[in-house]
Order: C-alpha cells, then sequence, then structure tokens
C-alpha cells in the first residue's frame, strides 16, 4: 500500500488506488517546497493522518487553498482547497515526495504553469525518477 509520511512520522497520508500522473508546479509556493503533487478530494480517496499545522498565503485577500504540514518537523503534507467546488467536494492533492521512492520512482510527471499561464504545459514523457535522481 502507498503511504507518505513526514520526516519524523508523526504525520502522513494513503491513497487509495492509483494516483495517476504526479503534477509538478513552478508556482511561488510550489517551487520553494519542491513538491510533487497527486490529487483527489478530501473525505475520498485520501486520508491524512496525525496532526497538522496549516499556511494560507499572506499576500492574498482570498487565499485558495491551504498547505498543510507536520508541526513538528515541518514536511509539507499536502495542500486543501479553501473554496467549496460546484459538485460540493474539496479538492485536495497530496505530497509524492513523501512517499517511499521505489513505490512512486515510475509514475508520470505532468508540468502545471502556476506562475503565469495557470495552464497545464506540455508532457515531456517524464517520470518520478527523472525528479529524485
Amino acid at each position: 500500500m502507498l503511504t507518505g509520511s513526514c520526516h519524523c512520522g508523526k504525520a502522513g497520508w494513503t491513497p487509495e488506488g492509483d494516483p495517476g500522473s504526479i503534477t509538478a508546479c513552478n508556482c511561488t509556493l510550489c517551487r520553494r517546497y519542491g513538491t510533487l503533487w497527486a490529487y483527489d478530494y478530501e473525505g475520498e480517496r485520501i486520508a491524512l493522518t496525525g496532526e497538522t499545522a496549516s499556511y494560507t498565503r499572506a499576500d492574498r485577500d482570498e487565499p485558495s487553498l491551504e498547505i498543510l504540514f507536520c508541526p513538528s518537523c515541518a514536511c509539507v503534507l499536502s495542500w486543501r482547497g479553501l473554496r467549496l467546488r460546484k459538485d460540493g467536494r474539496w479538492r485536495m492533492a497530496v505530497n509524492m515526495r513523501l512517499a517511499p521512492p521505489d513505490l512512486v520512482h515510475d509514475l508520470p510527471i505532468d508540468h502545471f504553469d502556476g506562475l503565469d499561464t495557470f495552464e497545464d504545459l506540455p508532457s515531456k514523457g517524464r517520470c518520478v525518477r527523472d525528479l529524485w535522481f
């Protein structure tokens, strides 16, 4: 079973099923955190464990998401949308860099331009292992 945990082991996540392709985003937060995201919805295929703290952007009057991290070791676990979608669900993603490399190294990487265009970028055929090693 695929799981991810923070460095100290006090918090983590478990996705149900295939996480699909993994997203590398270049926005001001993601590039600083070095995260790789797998998406789903809160209370559906992703379960968080342990205590978390959160951060929302201080430079936005109405931030669209919060970053959840371990209050002990500060590893970024996930993000959670702060706006309810039209279908009544809350979007979220988990940081796949917290998973054991051998369980995620073959997952394909998608790139998202969260810095300028807010659009998906063409796939380059890379996998998680290409960004780790």
